[in-house]
């Protein structure tokens, strides 16, 4: 029996430009046809793709390190979906390997399972430079051997995308990885220039919040801020909260890379969607306040950060336009994850994932897979 739905808006947002009166068939949760209106709108406002956030460490009061389990991977879910992300990495900060595999085995069963957005892991660490830890906790840090890039790739379902310091990495290990399928992303790192533009040519694609945790662009040091500039095939992710970094250098960044480079994320800890503000990693309290998560120290982790926040931010303190910022939020990560055929876009043959904004850019609904939530 099909399952058949027809969802008739008043804008659209399809390629990066707003189309007036449309139909949006959708039949098992995707989408079969997007047409003229032949009626009135069901819904005012301003549709858009559902966001992806490749790097989401919890929501809703949990942390995905403390308990690797379906449980908790739809609990982070179903606290960033009411914030328009449709799609997303459940990611684990730095640990031991046992807890890298539990959490392997938690996202297949998850995508099993069905666990609405789900589409892999995002694995932070721990093949990281103790010079660039930032909150990671470096006595979980280790150099990569060939056994640990057999677990990295034993994900059967969805993708995997993998933080490390490429200096640390041996290139025929980079080389392993990348024909296995692994997303390679440069974070917590020390490279120079040239080390990271060796990185790349070997097949890292990614940059994981870029300026923070790694080697900063100087007039004669480029380092891996530079090689994201240089390059023209890699992508990089942005935290977009005025706080990870400077909105100057952040506006600079992403209008170098453009739009369809520059990636949105969260690096979300477990107070967002929650009433409750402050958590624990690896025994240190972490607060947040102010849009901040800090220790004791003052050290940064993560983020109280949602993505439609990030949005708002990237359009109204950065200048960028709803459709680049929406776009930095979807399409893009979407290419960076090669899953633009399936998500990040409101075309015929992907997923049904939509969020509805109106004009002070407040969510109004959200869809995840044609469904209502």
């Amino acid at each position: 029996m099909t399952s058949r739905t027809e969802l008739t808006l008043d804008s659209v947002l399809i390629n990066g430009a707003v189309e007036r009166g449309k139909t949006i068939t959708i039949e098992h949760g995707v989408i079969t046809g997007i047409n003229d209106a032949a009626g009135p709108a069901d819904f005012e406002g301003l549709l858009v793709p559902g966001f992806f956030d490749t790097q989401v460490n919890g929501g809703g009061g949990v942390l995905f390190n403390d308990r690797p389990s379906v449980e908790t991977i739809e609990t982070i879910g179903a606290a960033h979906r009411q914030f328009g992300t449709t799609s997303f990495l459940p990611t684990l900060i730095s640990d031991d390997l046992d807890k890298v595999a539990k959490a392997i085995k938690a996202v297949d069963a998850a995508i099993v399972a069905g666990v609405p957005g789900v589409e892999g892991i995002h694995l932070e660490g721990p093949f990281l430079n103790t010079a660039k830890k930032g909150i990671h906790d470096a006595s979980k840090f280790r150099h990569l051997s060939a056994a640990d890039v057999v677990l990295l790739g034993s994900l059967k379902h969805g993708k995997t995308l993998v933080t490390l310091a490429p200096e640390l990495v041996e290139p025929d290990l980079i080389h392993e990885m990348v024909d296995a399928g692994i997303v390679l992303s440069a974070g917590h790192t020390s490279a120079t220039y040239e080390q990271m533009k060796e990185a790349v040519d070997e097949g890292v694609t990614g940059f994981t919040h870029l300026f923070n945790a790694m080697s900063g662009f100087e007039s004669r040091a480029p380092g891996v801020v530079g090689v994201a500039f240089d390059s023209h095939e890699t992508f990089a992710g942005f935290i977009s909260d005025g706080h990870h970094v400077h909105p100057a250098s952040l506006r600079h960044a992403m209008r170098t890379l453009g739009p369809d480079r520059s990636m949105l994320v969260t690096d979300a800890m477990p107070t967002v969607g929650s009433e409750k503000k402050e958590f624990y990693l690896g025994g240190e309290r972490i607060t947040a306040e102010d849009g901040r998560c800090r220790n004791a120290a003052g050290v940064l982790a993560g983020s109280d950060l949602d993505m439609m926040s990030a949005v708002r931010f990237t359009k109204d303190t950065l200048g960028f336009a709803l459709h680049e910022a929406v776009e930095m939020a979807s399409r893009t990560p979407a290419r960076f994850m090669g899953l633009q055929q399936k998500i990040g876009t409101i075309a015929v043959g992907t997923r049904a994932d939509f969020v509805l904004l109106d004009n002070t850019l407040e969510i109004q609904s959200v869809w995840a897979a044609g469904v209502s939530i």
